[in-house]
């Protein structure tokens, strides 16, 4: 009776390993494409936020060509 119930024991903790076992897997083949990710976030956001800057000194540029036009015509 003792090796049944033992038996049973395994047998229910195996499927608990397999899915165990199955997660840390999907997790750890999952890591490098979230870090992948990640640094392509980081560039993305990087890009924008130097045509941003780009755009506001265009602006500041041109609104500075302006008031020098306006006075040369005045």
């Amino acid at each position: 009776m003792a090796d049944k119930s033992a038996n049973s024991d395994r047998f229910a903790r195996e499927p608990k390993r397999r899915i165990t076992a199955a997660t840390a897997i999907g997790m750890n083949a999952l890591n490098p494409i979230m870090r992948f990710q990640v640094s392509m976030l980081r560039i993305w956001a990087d890009s924008i936020e130097r045509f941003a800057g780009n755009y506001k000194k265009e602006l500041e540029e041109t609104a500075v060509e302006e008031q020098s036009d306006k006075e040369r015509a005045a």
